[in-house]
């Protein structure tokens, strides 16, 4: 059923204001109580929704439909507009709670929108105005990465949205799409995925926001120019994080911009603690790999284009502070960009890319290869770095071209790449930097003014002929003013958080330092480990599942951190619930345990198992070493069985990386019922079930998730056998039973 809200003004003399003033007065709007989905508002209105109400979208078209020009509607303080009752998993929700299009003029203000999968989904708004929005605790995705061991299904792959990927794959608290003009302000999302999305918007302002701990952007662009961002805070958006463990972001960021957003102006941000702060990229449209628009398209300075960064924090990344890659003319200035894992700035086939005033520190200390440090520029050329301040970082400024077949032949490459060639590096001031400059085929590179102080190495590379050097005394350097909106000071406003060991993953997302957290740890000797933070007072564990105990662990108990650790005392193979609630905190937790070995082989080979399984097989039975085995969970990375620490012989003598094998063998004792195999592989598996094969990924893949279900038809034991083989790169191997 669907309910159409049709209102007449209070005041008659409303009728004849013009239409952006019609009903500006809160209390002369006459009121609506929303209790139902598909309610229409054609006129503005005022709106109450009772306490306690649940409106879910169930046509998946908007609870609350706007439709025509200039409406204003407000929302009654203490009004909430809900799809799924407090405490639901993020992963659940569906539908969206506000929904309007082609409704140029509208204004939204003071709306608080939780438990769906869109908060506000805006199409065709010119002069859109949305003020004083709580969007918190709508979708997020569960992540199946843990603080031991990073899960590759966490990556998000934001390269297509043409289709509204985005909004359909991973939801959004604020979704505006197709409008010119518009106006946020004072928006809060907190304990969800993505925050502020804008989807080909133009000219826009984005001021005073604050998005932040959610697991994917703060903000994300596609296809929007011209639009002002400033003094918003979009801090810990991330994923793919687990301190001293693993550092990958997986392609989340304080803001996304993707696929030729021009002359935008960010400034003044804070964007610390994401996967990057900034990530930006040209478009699979811009560089070729997709269909041009037109006949005789140009290809040449597509991108991300003429963008100015201005005063923003873009520190603490898991990854990149600045990524900007394929693109051409953008003013990286006067930044703080500290402390990010990798690399401060990441400009990978980035052009007359101006770096100035910018504070580098302590950037790279888990960076990848050569990969590293404060400015890391591939194929870039014309660009100028400068007046910048560099200290601690393990490498200052790296540039270098390399072979690159692939992304040879696209249309960008073609029509902007001229080499790594005439980088011009001035004025800058290095203190005790590991490497000053490192140079890898790069061509006429001017290196003019600077001061250098106690560094380890100036120069490493074989373009010495090739480098123009200038000395003198660095120039002074005035940074650039700009009229900024906004009064939120978001920029290193909480000095408590400096660095990246603040970065918290949870279940959903990352943990806010507020309210307390529990969450899986993983294994824990001979059993799975849970780990609570930030509870004030007693916690309360329960658990349910005969068989099992839960232990706290009090060596490591404090009031900060609480562990706990959840054992199978019965036989076989059992599955239980955990609850966890204290003083803000009711979280609830499933898990399988089973008293169970693993007779684990770890093998070198040389015959490809592709081409000759049987010689592989064979191979396999004559070598190696044999280890009992609690469960199959090798986050073996880069590395190979000797990297795992699991026994003194395998890390002396046991296979390294790359063309290892690995057999697994144990008998499950089950009740009677119906269960699931779930495996991590990368690269070829093939698991056997009392001789039946349920899962044949025989192949050199990344890391892919398989599952296979069957019935146990009464109590009894199962053989399972698990074949797998490394050929080269990562190498992940991981399988867990689970009860349908």
């Amino acid at each position: 059923m669907r309910f159409s809200v049709r209102m007449e003004p209070m005041i008659g003399f409303c009728l004849l204001l013009p239409i952006w003033m019609a009903g500006a007065p809160g209390e002369d709007l006459p009121r609506v109580v929303l209790e139902h989905d598909d309610t229409v508002i054609r006129e503005s209105c005022r709106i109450m929704i009772p306490p306690g109400t649940v409106i879910a979208d169930r046509n998946v078209d908007g609870v609350l439909q706007i439709v025509g020009p200039g409406i204003t509607v407000r929302f009654e303080e203490g009004s909430v507009l809900r799809g799924a009752p407090a405490g639901s998993d993020g992963d659940v929700l569906t539908g969206t709670g506000v929904r309007a299009s082609r409704a140029p003029g509208l204004q939204l203000v003071g709306l608080a929108v939780h438990g769906y999968k869109v908060g506000l989904h805006l199409s065709d708004c010119d002069d859109l105005v949305v003020r004083g929005l709580d969007a918190s605790d709508n979708f997020r995705q569960r992540l199946g990465s843990t603080p031991q061991v990073e899960d590759a299904q966490d990556w998000l792959y934001p390269h297509s949205n043409d289709d509204a990927e985005w909004r359909t794959q991973w939801g959004a608290a604020l979704y505006v799409e197709r409008s010119k003009d518009i106006e946020l302000s004072g928006i809060r999302v907190r304990r969800g995925q993505n925050g502020i999305v804008l989807d080909r918007c133009d000219g826009g302002k984005v001021f005073d926001n604050d998005a932040s701990f959610l697991s994917g952007w703060g903000l994300a662009l596609w296809r929007s120019s011209d639009n002002t961002i400033t003094r918003n805070a979009f801090d810990f958006c991330v994923r793919g994080y687990s301190h001293g463990v693993y550092n990958r972001g997986q392609d989340s960021a304080g803001i996304l911009m993707f696929d030729q957003c021009t002359g935008n102006l960010l400034a003044e941000n804070s964007c610390t603690h994401g996967g990057d702060g900034f990530f930006g990229f040209a478009g699979r449209e811009a560089l070729g790999e997709s269909p041009p628009p037109e006949a005789g398209w140009d290809y040449r300075d597509r991108g991300n284009r003429d963008n100015v960064f201005l005063r923003n924090d873009f520190s603490f990344a898991a990854a990149h502070g600045f990524e900007q890659t394929f693109s051409t003319g953008n003013q990286v200035l006067d930044n703080r960009i500290v402390g990010n894992a990798i690399c401060g700035i990441w400009g990978g086939y980035s052009n007359r890319m101006r770096i100035e005033g910018n504070r580098f520190q302590d950037n790279g200390e888990l960076g990848y290869g050569l990969e590293r440090g404060a400015i890391n520029i591939e194929h870039g050329s014309s660009n100028w770095i400068a007046h910048n301040r560099f200290e601690g970082n393990r490498c200052s400024i790296h540039l270098w071209m390399d072979s690159d077949p692939g992304l040879g032949d696209l249309p960008w490459v073609r029509a902007n790449h001229v080499g790594c060639r005439d980088n011009t590096v001035v004025s800058n001031r290095f203190a005790h930097e590991a490497l000053v400059l490192h140079l890898r085929e790069a061509q006429a590179t001017r290196f003019v003014d600077n001061e250098w102080v106690d560094v380890a190495e100036f120069l490493r590379g074989a373009e010495e002929a090739s480098l123009v050097r200038e000395l003198g005394a660095p120039q002074a350097w005035a940074p650039e003013q700009r009229k900024i909106l906004g009064e939120r000071r978001p920029v290193g406003a909480h000095p408590e958080f400096s660095g990246r060991e603040h970065i918290v993953m949870g279940a959903f997302v990352p943990w806010d330092h507020a309210a307390p957290m529990a969450r899986f740890l993983g294994p824990m000797g001979d059993g799975d480990g849970y780990e609570v933070l930030g509870a004030q007072g007693p916690i309360e564990v329960k658990l349910e599942g005969e068989g099992f105990v839960c232990d706290a662990v009090p060596e490591a108990t404090d009031k900060a951190r609480r562990l706990f650790r959840v054992r199978r005392t019965g036989d076989g193979i059992g599955t239980y619930r955990l609850s966890v609630s204290g003083q803000g905190l009711d979280q609830r937790f499933a898990g399988q345990l089973g008293t169970t070995t693993w007779h684990t082989r770890f093998f070198d080979y040389s015959i490809d198992p592709r081409e000759d399984y049987a010689g592989w097989l064979a191979e396999a039975e004559a070598a190696g070493q044999v280890l009992d085995l609690a469960r199959i969970d090798l986050p073996f990375g880069m590395g190979g069985p000797r990297d795992l620490g699991l026994s003194s012989e395998l890390s002396e003598s046991g296979p390294g990386a790359d063309h290892f094998g690995v057999l697994a063998e144990t008998d499950w004792v089950l009740p009677a019922g119906q269960w699931r195999l779930e495996t991590l592989s990368d690269d070829g598996i093939r698991v056997y079930v009392d001789g039946a094969l349920l899962i044949d990924r025989w192949t050199h893949h990344g890391t892919t998730p398989d599952q296979a279900d069957w019935d146990q038809e009464q109590d009894g034991s199962v053989r399972v056998r698990i074949e797998c083989f490394e050929l080269t790169g990562a190498a992940r191997l991981r399988c867990e039973l689970r009860a349908r």
